[in-house]
């Protein structure tokens, strides 16, 4: 019986000396400073911090420091924290992109004219609070974060964790440790001027490096006996460093941070500071080399931090293991709206309620609700229903209703334009666009268009156009003779005013089915004829149309995958006959094309187009013609290299074309480019459309893509002339 107590006793003394030892291990908290791009120096810290054995108990940061810390504290370790930002597109994010794919036609078209859109108010241009809202990354955070997505108060993380936030209205530090992680990471990362003030709790904030870089009072109020701190906030510049606008804001920051870091420096138990001099808060394209300074400078300190580990075992930290990539929404909530119905917003999500979704597809509805510039603001939680989820939306409407939009381009056939436009939202109706363009250069142009968007209902709108240029052209636009006439080309004046009355319905938010009445002034005439009559047509056409639209591309200057297909039919059903001429007949053309990615930086796109009339004779000024390269495509015009503007035609064609691009670098393209074509009279009556084509062209280019749309340069050659031309375009053509 004695033995049986001894060996009670020996064990029970055994377990209360384990306790001891245990309850005696000091408590070790990690503080993260901010610094852009350069907290990727924080992962390589980690890094170390891992192989040294040691176990973090408490986590703070700010800014940067806090999307790092926060994403270690949901349970990620350095290598796949490594990765993650790794993968992660910066250029994407702190432009806040949204893919095209999730963008309707009319949104598309306002990327693809406009270089730059300010808001108009009370006869006041405005700019932007930021240059990105930032939902981009929150959408990112929420999808890496989704594990804890219900859990609200951070102390009951894998680790206990919190950040700091700016109140940018009363300036006081506000401590982000309830609520919505990803949202508090936003917020404490969300630097003034690239993203724009979170609201948070009732609070306004920005970046937390404004007030506190280095939370490690916090830290130490949470229980942590040691504190691991890493610094990579900037020391001041001087003036000859404080060459950009990003520079001096983050000098303006430093400036009230400055003199409390060194305090906290003195405070810190294993102080880390990499040397990243060489980087700044925008160096995200030298993530690899940031996380190894981060290595090399806690390898500096590693006996230190083994001496930390202690006698325990080893701590390894195990990869975190997400949930699946999907979510049963049972409700969707909503808080209230003043111009926008529950219906539109489920028609912008694509999704309804008692719907199980991905996070691909809820990303791609949040984009689209943020590509129709009606909010402001966007956030989202989730609350658990039962082990599902209820989705809750709070938006934000925004108050400008009014827009300043400017685009700038030059090309061989419009020459030189500036395109200034006013669009304003609201006007009769609550989902209505009124949009005017202005185009102003060589040749004065306009686009007017009004729409009333009912999302997959049928929606209405006017669209009014004026279209004219000058330019030395062949036969097949015009009616004329040109051997009778002993001239080989003739200077034309087209002018062209257009107006359409239509309807149309969106589906998938990709494709578009619609039609409506047209009515067409053309006014061609010509200096060139001194010696009969200058005027080769003045008449005006009525026409009705349908069309049918898909475009799934990525980029419509440079794209990398996707395909699209458009179709259109005119039918024209009355001319006041100018050249007394006019039978009645319809034009119907498609266009199909496809690209995809060979390997990385490398790409194809196939194009094939075809046209063709009906009815027993046309009117030549509506033809297919060809030719050119950089104008914006419209009417029955189409680009062809190896030929001039406007040079070959006829009332039916088939084109095809192959282009191969290589990306050489970011943003900078090299491509070549081979098209065919048949065009002439009626050439589907025979089979002779499908037999070696007549005009061939080829074409070796340079692109760059640019805040005011692609530059491009093209040499363009076609055997069968023996010519060649070079053309230059600049800008988003319009």
């Amino acid at each position: 019986m004695k033995k049986y107590i001894l060996i009670l006793v020996v064990f029970f003394s055994g377990l209360i000396a384990f306790s001891q030892q245990q309850k005696e291990r000091p408590k070790i908290g990690l503080v993260l400073s901010g610094g852009g791009a350069k907290g990727f120096a924080h992962i390589g810290v980690l890094k170390v911090i891992e192989e040294a054995g040691i176990k973090i108990d408490y986590i703070g940061g700010t800014s940067m420091g806090a999307v790092v810390g926060g994403l270690y504290a949901v349970g990620y370790n350095a290598a796949q924290l490594d990765s993650i930002f790794n993968e992660t597109d910066f250029d994407e994010l702190l432009s806040d992109y949204i893919p095209r794919a999730t963008k309707n036609f009319y949104e598309k078209r306002n990327d693809e004219v406009y270089a730059l859109v300010l808001p108009f108010n009370k006869y006041k241009i405005g700019v932007p609070d930021a240059l990105s809202k930032g939902l981009y990354n929150f959408n990112l955070l929420s999808r890496i974060t989704r594990n804890v997505r219900h859990l609200r108060d951070f102390n009951k993380l894998e680790i206990p964790f919190l950040c700091i936030g700016t109140d940018i209205e009363t300036g006081e530090q506000v401590v982000l440790d309830k609520g919505n992680l990803a949202r508090a990471m936003i917020a404490s990362s969300a630097f003034p001027s690239l993203f724009s003030p979170v609201e948070y709790q009732d609070r306004f904030l920005v970046d937390g490096g404004v007030v506190n870089n280095y939370p490690i009072g916090e830290i130490r109020k949470l229980g942590a006996d040691i504190i691991i701190g890493v610094d990579v906030q900037n020391d001041l510049l001087d003036r000859k460093g404080l060459n950009d606008a990003t520079k001096i804001l983050v000098q303006i920051t430093n400036l009230h941070s400055i003199d409390k870091m060194k305090e906290n420096i003195l405070k810190t138990d294993i102080y880390i500071r990499p040397d990243i001099k060489d980087y700044g808060v925008m160096s995200f394209s030298s993530g690899k080399q940031i996380v190894a300074k981060g290595e090399e400078a806690a390898f500096s300190v590693f006996e230190r931090l083994k001496q930390l580990a202690g006698d325990l075992k080893n701590y390894e930290k195990p990869k975190l293991k997400n949930q699946g990539d999907s979510l049963q929404i049972v409700n969707i909530n909503c808080n209230t709206l003043k111009n926008y119905t529950k219906e539109y917003i489920y028609g912008k999500l694509r999704f309804k309620p008692d719907t199980k979704i991905s996070y691909g597809q809820l990303q791609a509805g949040i984009n689209n609700l943020n590509a129709t510039e009606n909010f402001s603001a966007i956030d989202y939680y989730f609350e658990d229903n039962n082990g599902n989820d209820d989705l809750n939306l709070v938006l934000k409407e925004n108050p400008t209703d009014t827009y300043l939009k400017f685009g700038l381009h030059f090309d061989g056939l419009y020459k030189s334009a500036v395109l200034v436009n006013m669009t304003h939202k609201k006007n009769i109706f609550k989902n209505d666009v009124a949009s005017f363009d202005v185009i102003l250069g060589d040749n004065f142009r306009y686009n007017f268009d009004y729409y009333v968007e009912n999302g997959y209902n049928i929606s209405l709108g006017f669209k009014s156009y004026l279209n004219k240029f000058n330019r030395n052209v062949e036969g097949q636009i015009t009616n004329l003779d040109f051997v009778d006439l002993g001239i080989k080309s003739l200077n034309v004046n087209l002018f062209d005013l257009t107006n359409e009355m239509y309807f149309q319905t969106l589906f998938a938010q990709r494709f578009l089915i619609g039609g409506g009445l047209e009515y067409k002034y053309l006014n061609i005439n010509s200096g060139t004829l001194s010696n009969a009559d200058p005027v080769i047509d003045k008449s005006d056409y009525v026409s009705i149309f349908a069309r049918f639209d898909f475009d799934s591309l990525d980029n419509k200057f440079f794209p990398k995958n996707g395909w699209c297909f458009s179709g259109d039919i005119h039918s024209y059903l009355y001319s006041s006959d100018y050249t007394k001429q006019f039978e009645p007949f319809s034009i119907a053309k498609a266009n199909f094309s496809v690209a995809f990615q060979l390997f990385k930086s490398a790409t194809v796109k196939i194009q094939s187009e075809a046209g063709f009339s009906v009815g027993s004779k046309s009117v030549p000024f509506f033809n297919f013609i060809l030719g050119g390269f950089g104008y914006n495509v419209s009417n029955n015009f189409s680009h062809f290299y190896g030929y001039d503007f406007l040079s070959i035609g006829g009332n039916s064609y088939i084109k095809s074309l192959l282009t191969f691009d290589y990306e050489i670098f970011k943003k900078n393209h090299i491509n070549i480019t081979a098209n065919y074509a048949n065009i002439g009279e009626n050439i589907f009556q025979t089979v002779d459309w499908i037999s070696i084509p007549r005009f061939s062209g080829y074409a070796l280019g340079y692109g760059l893509e640019t805040a005011i749309g692609p530059i491009e340069v093209k040499r363009s050659w076609s055997p069968e002339t023996n010519s060649g031309y070079t053309w230059f375009s600049v800008g988003f053509p319009f």
